[in-house]
């Protein structure tokens, strides 16, 4: 249900503590599809001395009030006043001590096709309610400051009744829990029907036991297994790393086909998207298990960074979800590839949000206004927040991290905390000074670090001058602290420097490095150390030295990758380049000591986006089709010029054996299939055809996929996979999108019109829709079609899906963001289909506030 009327702009400078505090929540939900009914009580204390205040709920249209009492009697008419987003109760009406305030309201879930609030899913009954979903369920004083103890009864036939907490009693038909840890509403969660479990047991430390259970629709129960494996890694590893133990008698996930985000924390009752729960080796591909393993952790993780210590108000939202993405980054690493995690890591900030701070939708960490929030769940607030809390670990170093943080635990337990908080813990238990480092959290843009270095006499001496470009409301950047790791390399290939954190705190700075014998090549931002882009006057001769001999591995496949870009950008203008980087990364794919996945990501080249950021950067306007052809020309050189190395690779990382989803064998397959998808480019598709044939698992069967539409040879592959899967909604997803990323530009369009008029194309299911407009929208030269066809194939369904879910229109409309740095006839198309979005009436606010934005950015 759209959301027509505009939403007054929210400011940070605006908070102001609620009125009253929340003693408890009592809750009573008979559940129908058409008429739920919520009872509620809510045990509240007016907080404030002196005039009485009003009573303000927040409470979406969709709510049919049917009674309302205060200490069991109903207020006088002209003493409660409703609009469509608030019931206020005039403070004439209330009691100036506590009192209990009952209201019952009807709600319509079946009808709910935004999916925020109660709706159902397949017949199943389920909530999401961050960030503002609860005010779709009952009254309620809905913020993330209000927090309170919740009891709540389910009362339904279906077979399985769950909410927050533990269980405490139940009967025919009904189900009692009890959360005894101060909760927001935002962290309510309730979920009923035919599902059974995968269960298991898991003790903490001090030797509770815990149950676990992972609730799917009946026959999925073979496909929960790792996600149970993965839940039980994370609870081990949070009590061992961070010292948190789980809280509550039992943990509960649950496995839903409609959900807008990818999983929620729900205290003790997860509910996540299916596609990241369900998984086989027939169905899912290893990127698939590692992205369970971690969001199944994110989400654990957040029951201390989220639940426990929520966050203020929305604008701290960073606080939270930039801590957990942190917490699950040193996960990940810590189960596999540490190198390997760090280059990916840095693969998906630079892609998403270099992207976001480059463009008309730039905020800070922590912006100090919104329309939407909902429309702030950002690459910023979470890659960049978690790049954030890896500076703060860098300058403090672990020892310091590991106190502030367990301060942090003790002194904000049960609290709705602000950055300030966070900053301040660190201050008080390191004794540094944070308030130049609070930058990071208030200033949007992606700093610049030019770098230029001297040599004299033994010394060499680097020198640093930042900047920040303008952003929208922000035209001036001050100086922030930034970590820049620097390690220096001799002549001979010997590190004569090992790496040293230099701590970068003025506009212009300069280090000097002394007692040197010869000239070393210095290797700048290793590890990542910030998230700043660096632009340095080096050769390619000097990036394959360090591609060779670096002994960081991110900033070795920096070398390389900064050794691709120099040429694509080249080829992409019609320059001939790239002999430097084939002859380098050869001898690299030759190296069997480095680890296959590590190998298999130098490999594979930039991106086409990336591409068009580093064109766009230099001043000239990208050409998606020449990028395209660049791109491929090059991967063919490398292929002609390696062919037999290749040839090898791919036979030697060939994994035998049952299938297992485990860092190594995953690791291997990686390189085989970057391999296949260069040898690909000259052998016709033969080796891929063979592959899909004879492929035990998803992922190689894909990857073989990939390689065959991109040759135009993939229908009989396609039809294969529809006649084995045509049933399994997340295989379908995965048919849908691969059709348009690997589908020839000139072509992506139409194909995508061909697949959304398929009957399976079930467009109100959040995954479908992404899979097809992401696929698209990932096509770059294909979205940014020159007749403009990308842009009216995903201006259709944006305007078509705002009047269903306002969120995925919004969310998916970001495709657009990028649409003035083209030439100028892409421009006037973009700019068509965006004024187009925008005339829409009754177009939501999410959606408008989008692409009002993106519109404003090409004026």
């Amino acid at each position: 249900m759209p959301q027509t009327k505009p939403q007054p702009v929210q400011y940070l400078a605006d908070y102001r503590p609620y009125p009253f505090t929340l003693a408890e929540t009592r809750l009573d939900v008979t559940l129908a599809p058409r008429d739920t009914r919520v009872r509620a009580e809510l045990d509240l204390v007016p907080a404030l001395t002196g005039a009485a205040r009003d009573l303000v709920l927040d409470g979406g249209a969709g709510l049919r009030l049917l009674a309302l009492t205060i200490d069991g009697v109903a207020p006088s008419e002209d003493h409660v006043t409703r609009t469509d987003e608030r019931l206020t109760i005039h403070a004439a009406a209330l009691p100036r001590g506590p009192f209990t305030l009952a209201t019952e309201v009807a709600i319509d879930p079946a009808d709910n096709t935004a999916f925020e609030g109660l709706y159902l899913s397949g017949g199943i009954f389920c909530t999401q309610c961050e960030a503002e979903g609860f005010r779709h369920i009952t009254f309620y004083p809905d913020r993330p400051d209000v927090m309170t103890t919740f009891r709540v009864t389910v009362r339904s036939d279906l077979p399985v009744l769950l909410s927050n907490g533990n269980p405490v009693a139940s009967g025919d038909g009904w189900a009692e829990w009890h959360d005894p840890w101060p909760k927001p509403c935002y962290l309510f969660a309730l979920v009923a029907g035919d599902l059974v479990a995968v269960s298991d047991r898991f003790t903490t430390r001090s030797g509770r036991p815990v149950d676990l259970n992972v609730w799917v629709r009946p026959g999925d129960q073979d496909r929960a297994g790792f996600a149970m494996e993965s839940l039980i890694k994370s609870m081990k590893w949070d009590e061992e790393v961070y010292g948190r133990e789980y809280d509550l008698d039992v943990f509960n996930i649950v496995a839903v086909e409609d959900f807008n985000m990818g999983a929620m924390e729900n205290k003790g009752l997860n509910i996540f998207n299916s596609k990241l729960v369900l998984a086989s080796p027939e169905t899912a591909t290893d990127t698939d298990y590692e992205r369970i393993e971690a969001v199944i952790a994110h989400e654990y993780f957040h029951n201390w960074t989220g639940n426990r210590i929520t966050c203020r108000d929305w604008f701290q939202l960073c606080l939270k979800e930039g801590l957990t993405v942190f917490r699950d980054q040193q996960f990940t690493s810590d189960l596999r590839s540490a190198a390997v995690k760090r280059v990916e890591d840095v693969q998906t900030l630079r892609a998403r949000q270099f992207r976001e701070d480059q463009g008309p939708l730039a905020h800070p960490p922590r912006p100090d206004r919104y329309e939407e929030i909902n429309n702030f769940y950002t690459a910023t607030v979470y890659e960049k927040g978690a790049e954030v809390i890896g500076m703060l670990k860098t300058l403090v170093g672990d020892e310091g991290y590991r106190r502030a943080l367990d301060l942090y635990f003790d002194r904000h337990d049960g609290d709705a905390a602000t950055i300030e908080d966070w900053l301040k813990v660190f201050e008080d238990a390191t004794g540094r000074d944070l308030s130049q480092f609070s930058r990071w959290y208030t200033d949007a843009g992606t700093p610049i670090l030019e770098m230029s270095e001297t040599w004299q006499d033994g010394t060499l001496t680097l020198t640093f001058a930042q900047s920040t470009p303008p952003t929208p409301g922000q035209p001036d950047k001050p100086a922030r602290v930034i970590p820049i790791a620097v390690g220096l390399i001799g002549p001979n290939g010997d590190e004569v420097v090992p790496t040293r954190i230099l701590e970068m705190t003025e506009a212009r700075q300069s280090f000097a490095f002394d007692g040197l014998g010869a000239r070393p090549v210095a290797s700048v931002l290793r590890g990542f150390s910030a998230p700043v882009m660096v632009r340095r006057d080096l050769d390619d001769a000097t990036r394959a030295f360090l591609l060779a001999h670096d002994s960081d591995p991110f900033a070795r496949w920096e070398a390389g990758r900064e050794l691709a870009l120099s040429a694509l950008t080249e080829l992409a203008q019609g320059r001939d380049a790239g002999a430097d980087y084939v002859e380098a990364i050869g001898a690299l794919a030759a190296d069997g000591s480095a680890d296959p996945a590590f190998r298999a990501l130098c490999l594979n080249l930039p991106g086409e986006e990336e591409i068009a950021i580093r064109l766009a950067a230099q001043g000239i306007t990208p050409d998606p089709d020449a990028i395209h052809d660049a791109r491929g020309n090059l991967a063919r050189r490398m292929t002609l010029t390696h062919q037999e190395l290749l040839s090898d690779i791919y036979d030697d990382m060939a994994v035998t054996g049952p299938y297992s989803p485990d860092a190594d064998a995953a690791a291997r397959r990686s390189l085989r299939i970057a391999s296949l998808g260069l040898l690909g480019r000259i052998d016709g598709g033969e080796r891929a055809e063979v592959l899909f044939g004879i492929a035990g698992n998803m992922t190689e069967r894909m990857a073989a996929l990939a390689v065959l539409l991109r040759l135009g040879q993939g229908d009989a592959a396609l039809q294969v996979l529809l006649d084995q899967f045509g049933g399994n909604r997340l295989v379908m997803d995965k048919w849908f999108s691969i059709q348009v990323m690997a589908a020839p530009p000139q072509n992506a369009a139409r194909i995508a019109r061909d697949l959304a008029a398929r009957d399976d194309f079930d467009w109100k299911n959040p995954n479908r829709f992404r899979a097809l407009l992401g696929g698209l929208a990932a096509n770059h030269a294909g979205f940014h079609a020159a007749d403009g066809s990308g842009y009216d194939f995903t201006a259709d369904w944006l305007i078509r899906m705002d009047a269903a879910n306002p969120q995925i229109a919004a969310r998916m409309s970001t495709a657009f963001e990028t649409w003035p740095r083209y030439d100028a006839e892409r421009r006037a198309h973009a700019r068509a289909a965006l004024e187009r979005i925008a005339s829409l009436e009754g177009l939501s606010r999410n959606t408008r506030e989008m692409v009002s934005r993106m519109i404003a950015a090409g004026r």
